[in-house]
């Protein structure tokens, strides 16, 4: 596996608790997690030259009434 980089990386609070608690969602430690976020927008800007999905704001197509 190649060496990984070290940065500083300065967060807002906020900003670090809404990573946090999403990196707790996904079993993932936050520095985990960072790297997730940007891993998938580096993707998408290969795939589509943007940096997020034109989908991103359309409601998913879900059924939760059985749950």
């Amino acid at each position: 596996m190649p060496e990984k980089k070290q940065i500083a990386l300065r967060l807002s609070e906020k900003l670090y608790n809404d990573i946090a608690a999403w990196a707790d969602d996904d079993f993932r430690s936050v520095n985990g997690q960072i790297e997730y976020i940007l891993s998938e927008c580096v993707k998408q800007r290969k795939k589509t030259g943007k940096y997020v999905s034109e989908d991103i704001d359309k409601p998913l197509d879900v059924d939760i009434t059985n749950f």
